[in-house]
């Protein structure tokens, strides 16, 4: 009996440490830009770290891309577009908002779950939805009468992030006969495969390796270790914990992001971006409870 609790257990103890990880990764990424490392280049290596890490054991699974080639490539682009979106946006952002703006995630899934997966979308779903909205329109408002959108690209690219991994979480539903392993492959290609172009666009930018002192190497190997353990906590979690379940745990992100932005830097969100906050947040816990019904 205590042996079926810790099991059970397991799966969310996954998602909070995903959701920890996630939620203070930019630290070490803002370190990173500080010693000259840019965004695109801190993606493309730690990614292809835990690329070159994980590719020898999870290679065989790849077998199970053989019916859904298309599928798997899909979570290849979304995902790496997500990684590398969301690691732009908290070097170069504001964290507390660029965070909350990707955890708009919910609204697109269950937008991009009625296109893609066909599931019918409930009156309250439309008041979630909208709620989600009003949320964003109130932390976005600006005093001059300009439309309350994302004020610079980091948070374009926020918002970004979290519609791409939206996508990426309605396309894992759809390709189940994909396994965890070879979908943990396909996001660590991802971050490589959409950081390059953007890198090689900048012309000079792998000359700045030589410059790397082995303390930026021993950081970037640390954090592409990170992305191995992210990737694959939150992939078990979500295998074992009900999507409505795993909203709630993973909105722990918001949590440890406003601890550490408290204790690392003078970043603040003034009472009107707090009440859009708490709007998103309070949109993304009843989107769960919709898929709930849904599935009743």
């Amino acid at each position: 009996m205590h042996t079926a609790h810790k099991n059970a257990a397991l799966p969310i103890i996954a998602l909070l440490i995903s959701a920890s990880l996630w939620g203070s990764i930019w630290y070490p990424y803002r370190w990173l830009s500080e010693m000259g490392v840019s965004s695109l280049m801190a993606s493309f290596i730690t990614y292809g770290m835990a690329l070159t890490i994980g590719l020898p054991f999870y290679f065989k699974h790849l077998r199970t891309v053989v019916n859904a080639k298309w599928l798997w490539l899909a979570i290849v682009i979304c995902s790496g577009w997500t990684n590398t979106a969301y690691v732009y946006a908290v070097i170069n952002g504001e964290v507390m908002r660029v965070t909350l703006l990707f955890y708009l995630a919910p609204l697109w899934t269950i937008i991009f779950s009625r296109l893609i997966l066909g599931e019918k979308l409930q009156r309250i779903g439309y008041v979630v939805v909208g709620f989600s909205f009003m949320g964003v329109l109130l932390m976005m408002w600006q005093a001059d009468g300009r439309l309350p959108l994302p004020a610079n690209l980091a948070e374009w690219m926020g918002l970004s992030a979290g519609i791409s991994f939206a996508l990426t979480n309605v396309t894992v539903k759809k390709s189940s006969a994909i396994s965890i392993q070879a979908k943990s492959i396909g996001i660590w290609i991802g971050g490589v495969i959409v950081a390059l172009p953007l890198i090689l666009l900048q012309g000079h930018a792998f000359s700045a390796w030589d410059q790397y002192t082995s303390s930026v190497w021993l950081l970037l190997f640390i954090i592409g270790l990170a992305m191995i353990g992210i990737t694959l906590c939150i992939q078990y979690g979500l295998m074992h914990v009900a999507a409505n379940r795993a909203i709630v745990i993973l909105l722990f992100e918001l949590v440890v992001s406003a601890t550490t932005v408290y204790w690392f830097t003078s970043e603040s969100l003034n009472a009107r971006e707090w009440v859009g906050a708490a709007m998103i947040m309070i949109a993304s816990l009843f989107s769960g409870q919709l898929e709930q019904k849904e599935s009743l």
